[in-house]
């Protein structure tokens, strides 16, 4: 009887395409379940309003408001909640500009005095383009 004989040459050899395959259905699953929307750090929820959207411009001047009331510019948070405070913070926003369309989110939980706080320093700055961010109530189907 004859047997093969052995050398010590013949390696055995590790076949990478199953591998890489895995590594790209792994690459594919991650890019398709990522979502790619503009999520704010900071927790509101819009109010309903039945108006239609308007258009986003460039330059604008977003003020957050929370449930708690605390103002934020530009995601930086301001100091406390005084008017002064926010009416500097605000003029740190816009530099040189004198002016520009003010967007204020507030939740709709947030205190009455905090949203007026925030439309009574900028018309106090004189930024008279004013709006109030809303949701759209979702359509119910029958």
């Amino acid at each position: 009887m004859k047997l093969r004989q052995t050398s010590s040459e013949d390696e055995p050899a590790v076949n990478l395409t199953p591998l890489i395959d895995v590594v790209f259905i792994l690459l594919i699953f991650f890019m398709v379940s990522t979502t790619f929307q503009r999520e704010s750090e900071i927790k509101i929820e819009l109010p309903e309003a039945s108006s239609e959207p308007v258009e986003e411009k460039e330059d604008v001047l977003e003020i957050v408001i929370d449930i708690e009331g605390h103002y934020f510019i530009g995601e930086q948070q301001v100091v406390n909640t005084e008017l002064e405070t926010l009416k500097i913070a605000i003029q740190k926003f816009l530099g040189e500009q004198t002016e520009m369309l003010v967007v204020i989110r507030a939740d709709r939980s947030t205190p009455y005095e905090a949203v007026v706080r925030a439309m009574d320093a900028t018309a106090q700055l004189g930024l008279l383009q004013m709006s109030l961010a809303t949701n759209q109530p979702e359509s119910e189907e029958q």
